[in-house]
């Protein structure tokens, strides 16, 4: 828990008593509790940064790496399509792995989440660091990018399925991790702002060779053109390397920060509760709850949107707008903007709800998207429509995590006895996020394959020009629309959170002044 002055410890599970005291066991006297005191800024800015790593080297990925594989490693898209999905579906396995491993940890000194983040740091940059590198072996190309891109996303999700269970261990109060989770997202943002500069500008700067004609048939020097393009090409590779180098060192620096400026505290009365429900029923019991269900399957196909977008974007600018030098640009202005309206967003959900923000900031995407569709080569309306597409993804960053405490609060209430869950419920929905992710990229990079592909080509085929533009526009829109029409289903609207924060705040009343029994804490969430 991040360190506050007084403020209360430990997370919703463990503030709902399993066991916390046994009728002969307790106290003569009762002590009063706690004032509850808000967390400061700093406490909120520290566990924030710890979010900045993952955003950092997934927003490299995600928007970079189809590309490095395809015109910079040129690796075949037949081949680079099973390495970005295989990546991806392993990634998606390795989040309920890890979250079971955390749940059958015991407390250290460091705490029980805080080992898993120090101890995979620095392998996960050596990982990173090697996804970019280009091997001297063509033969060994598939498997070296796909032995590295998998040990990655195995140590990256070691740091971010514990980082992400740590929103449960920042306050007991809603309104403060609701607080806690806007500081994080716009980090989180400015994370994605730093990955898509660095990696975008200093590779952007590197004169990426392509070939007018893929036979060679065009090439009237033949040597002196081979040279230039192998030149070009090594600095290219490079330029990949300096990036992954400046971001390996961000990523070190935020972990740092996380380390120092977070502890988790155990709950005083911990000791005496009952030991935690084992993984598998854990397991049942998360995924049979209705809300959790519902808010993964509207999440599931609006994330599945933007990933898709995300995948495809540098593609899509460099050869169906024609904007080979500016598609770093235009990342930059889709995170820029998206990281100034993180704040509006927490204003709004504050004010109409979540639901609501959901409806209106989501679906802000689709008519930019039709638009993005609609224009032909226009730098200046791509830039207006890249600004206005950074509002909504704004929205797609905050609003999950923003939601998931609630939905956990919920379950709390209905299983009372049921602690320990929170690292499966944050890692199941990872995991359907990135298994749909990389199905989508699977898809999409062996959809241009059979659309005819040409690596390290300077323009493309008709028909992979129209394929990027369904990949990033017409499909997104669908998977949105399909989206929102689930959250229709979603119940935790406004007034059951008001309800569930009265009743959650009755329990840890109860639990803190009289010690209640199993049956006490029972009776009393039934009542409630």
């Amino acid at each position: 828990m991040a360190k506050g002055e007084g403020a209360e410890s430990g997370s919703a599970a463990g503030l709902l008593p399993t066991g916390i005291l046994q009728a002969g066991e307790r106290p003569d006297q009762v002590k009063e509790p706690k004032k509850k005191q808000q967390l400061s800024i700093c406490n909120k800015l520290c566990y924030a940064v710890g979010g900045a790593p993952y955003q950092v080297t997934g927003c490299a990925l995600g928007f970079f790496l189809q590309i490095y594989l395809l015109d910079v490693a040129q690796v075949d898209p037949f081949y680079a399509s099973i390495i970005l999905f295989l990546g991806r579906a392993w990634d998606a396995f390795t989040d309920p792995l890890v979250g079971f491993c955390i749940s059958k940890s015991s407390w250290t000194r460091l705490g029980r989440l805080m080992p898993w983040i120090i101890f995979s740091t620095p392998l996960a940059i050596i990982a990173y660091f090697l996804i970019w590198f280009v091997p001297d072996f063509p033969q060994v190309q598939v498997l070296w990018y796909l032995l590295f891109y998998c040990l990655f996303e195995t140590l990256v999700t070691c740091f971010h399925v514990p980082y992400s269970a740590l929103t449960m261990f920042i306050s007991t109060e809603q309104s403060e991790r609701d607080s806690a989770t806007a500081y994080r997202m716009t980090v989180e943002v400015l994370g994605t702002v730093l990955g898509t500069a660095i990696q975008g500008q200093i590779v952007g700067q590197a004169d990426i060779p392509c070939l007018q004609d893929p036979n060679g048939s065009a090439v009237t020097s033949e040597g002196a053109n081979r040279t230039h393009s192998t030149t070009s090409l090594r600095e290219t590779q490079n330029a990949y390397l300096l990036a992954a180098g400046v971001i390996a060192s961000i990523y070190i620096v935020c972990a740092v920060i996380l380390v120092l400026g977070v502890r988790e505290q155990r709950e005083p009365y911990e000791s005496q509760q009952a030991e935690p429900i084992s993984y598998i029923r854990g397991l049942r019991l998360v995924m049979s709850h209705g809300p959790y269900v519902k808010l993964i399957a509207g999440f599931l196909f609006t994330s599945l949107a933007f990933m898709l977008v995300e995948g495809n974007f540098a593609l899509f600018c460099t050869y169906t707008l024609g904007f080979r030098n500016e598609f770093q640009n235009l990342l930059l202005a889709i995170m820029l903007s998206a990281t100034f309206t993180i704040p509006f967003w927490q204003w709004f959900l504050t004010q109409f709800g979540k639901k609501t923000a959901v409806y209106i900031g989501i679906s802000s995407a689709v008519p930019f998207l039709i638009l993005m569709a609609l224009i032909e080569r226009n730098l200046i309306i791509t830039y207006v429509v890249a600004v206005a597409a950074g509002i909504s993804v704004a929205a797609a960053f905050l609003l999950p995590w923003s939601m998931l405490p609630d939905v956990i609060d919920d379950f709390h209430l209905k299983q009372p006895h049921s602690r320990g869950t929170e690292p499966i419920f944050f890692s199941f929905y990872v995991f359907f996020t990135k298994f749909a992710s990389g199905v989508s990229l699977g898809i999409s990079t062996l959809s241009l394959d059979f659309a005819g592909y040409q690596t390290r080509g300077c323009s493309q085929p008709a028909g992979v020009r129209f394929t990027l533009k369904m990949l990033v526009t017409m499909a997104p829109i669908v998977l949105i629309l399909l989206g929102l029409l689930l959250f229709k289903l979603y119940p935790i609207d406004e007034e059951r959170r008001r309800q569930n924060k009265k009743a959650l705040q009755a329990l840890r009343e109860e639990a803190s002044s009289s010690g209640c029994s199993d049956t006490d804490s029972t009776e009393l969430a039934s009542i409630l």
